[in-house]
């Protein structure tokens, strides 16, 4: 008998599967920033399932929100001369063995990895979750909001002209 949890993690797997395919696969970079973004929701309903809550929230409006807005901002700061002279790379053979070679020792560890189950599920509560975060990890959450805005001052460094206005 199949579960209707079963059923959404089999929806969740191929859209976070048939996202990651069309990022890699498409040649416009906006479709791939969709298909990372499909991609990323699919992962947030992963989370929904393993009553991760909280990472789900975060998955959508971080990954899903951000992520994918800053893609599209950055493309539309980029100045189109710098992509004029693209061509294939005339390593991607290379790239293809490594990427299957990778994909086959990932595989090979899921299957022989036991793994831990129990019968009853709980999800970690938001106030607990939050004292935590603020409490236990609150250097390493400034940090990453500092490598953030390190990024983004880079960026805006990187697509600023060199005369005229700034």
């Amino acid at each position: 008998m199949i579960s209707a949890s079963l059923i959404f993690f089999y929806i969740a797997a191929a859209l976070v599967v048939a996202g990651g395919l069309g990022v890699v696969f498409t040649r416009n970079i906006v479709y791939a920033a969709f298909a990372l973004l499909a991609s990323m929701l699919g992962v947030a309903g992963v989370f929904l399932l393993m009553f991760a809550e909280f990472l789900a929230l975060v998955q959508v409006l971080i990954y899903g929100g951000a992520v994918v807005i800053v893609v599209l901002f950055s493309l539309m700061l980029t100045r189109i001369q710098d992509f004029e002279n693209l061509t294939d790379h005339r390593q991607w053979p290379l790239a293809a063995v490594i990427s299957v070679g990778v994909f086959v020792l990932l595989t090979a560890s899921v299957i022989t990895t036991g793994v831990r189950t129990t019968t009853e599920r709980q999800s970690v509560g938001f106030s607990a979750l939050g004292e935590s975060l603020f409490t236990d990890w609150a250097v390493p959450f400034e940090v990453a909001s500092l490598v953030l805005l390190v990024a983004l001052i880079g960026s805006i460094v990187l697509v600023r002209t060199v005369g005229g206005r700034d």
